[in-house]
């Protein structure tokens, strides 16, 4: 159960952003905000997938702990590209950013059909606790923090409220649909088994397509947002620093 070196590594790049960001320089804080984005995206990643991990072991999968997945080393978490890169590039890319790695559950290992259902909650309840900490922390010392690691801070938080908000959604492939999957009917579930590999496609296309969708979505990501007590205007800040390609 040994910390990867790797997530360490991840982790101390986000702090080194962090520190960058307090500085007077603008290329120096536009790195830094860069810096706390990839690497706390990154970082956040492996804990989501860690959340399902932990809570799958407290609840009857020892397997977990062979597979390395207690390690919050990203390359025991599927496909690293899938699980790490195409996440990020998406978050780089200004979209939504998409779930990440995914971690292999022995369900039948698992005591009752309420520890499955806190196992698939235990990812994006991570990402919500992350957003809370991270925008509580920014409004307690936004008077004394630097401003550019207030805004490349919020704007992470934000991400967080996203990937929460996205990740808890009941749709079939998303942990949302992983929570109550195993409260549904038998004919329900052989549905969803069959249309887990195309249903999050669908929800992307909906979400950037269909107009209404995609600010229904937003819409409720600001309002998860205001509630663990995100500054927007911050936010919006970070995303334009982040992004200062276009700016």
């Amino acid at each position: 159960m040994r910390v990867s070196p790797l997530f360490l590594a991840l982790l101390g790049a986000t702090v080194a952003g962090g520190v960058l960001a307090t500085l007077d320089n603008s290329a120096a804080r536009t790195a830094g905000i860069v810096l706390i984005v990839i690497g706390g995206w990154a970082t956040s990643l492996c804990l989501h997938e860690f959340g399902h991990a932990a809570t799958a072991y407290r609840n009857g999968d020892l397997s977990v702990r062979a597979k390395g997945y207690l390690t919050l080393d990203p390359r025991h978490y599927t496909d690293p590209v899938v699980s790490i890169v195409l996440p990020l590039l998406f978050v780089i890319a200004g979209g939504i950013p998409l779930p990440g790695g995914a971690v292999w559950i022995n369900h039948h290992a698992l005591r009752n059909r309420r520890a499955e259902s806190l196992v698939s909650l235990a990812g994006p309840l991570t990402n919500l606790v992350i957003g809370l900490v991270l925008a509580v922390s920014v409004a307690t010392l936004a008077s004394s923090m630097p401003m550019g690691l207030s805004t490349g801070l919020s704007y992470l938080a934000f991400l967080q409220v996203i990937a929460f908000v996205l990740n808890i959604l009941p749709v079939p492939g998303l942990d949302g649909y992983g929570a109550i999957e195993p409260w549904l009917s038998g004919p329900a579930r052989e549905f969803g088994e069959k249309s887990r590999a195309w249903a999050p496609l669908v929800l992307f296309v909906l979400l950037f397509a269909v107009q209404p969708v995609g600010r229904a979505f937003f819409e409720l990501a600001y309002l998860v947002f205001a509630l663990v007590g995100g500054d927007p205007g911050l936010a919006y800040m970070g995303q334009a620093w982040f992004r200062f390609w276009e700016f």
